[in-house]
């Protein structure tokens, strides 16, 4: 499946405009990553714990908005967009959303 955040697809022709699609996830950080990753912003440095997780919860997300758009028949998603929300203190939300679309490539 091709995605894209953009509205079209060089090369390609949209034939079909199937409907919004979107996947969620929702993270919650754990003691261990919390302690760890305080360790990290005293001492300097990234917080790889916590990039780890957000790229887990990226990939489920856009994993269950691809899953979705293959039901409505398509294959590919345009105009995606992520969004990361903070549901409430060590809880985050990952949502992917975009268009299901029946692509042809251009002869």
């Amino acid at each position: 499946m091709i995605v894209s955040t953009t509205p079209s697809l060089e090369g390609y022709k949209i034939t079909a405009y199937l409907g919004v699609v979107s996947g969620e996830t929702i993270i919650g950080a754990n003691v261990f990553k919390d302690f760890f990753a305080s360790i990290t912003d005293i001492v300097g440095g990234r917080a790889g714990a916590y990039e780890r997780v957000l790229r887990e919860a990226k990939a489920t997300a856009m994993s269950e908005m691809e899953m979705q758009a293959r039901s409505f028949g398509a294959n590919a998603i345009v105009g995606i967009d992520l969004d990361y929300e903070t549901i409430r203190e060590g809880m985050l939300m990952v949502t992917s959303s975009g268009t299901a679309v029946k692509i042809e490539k251009i002869l």
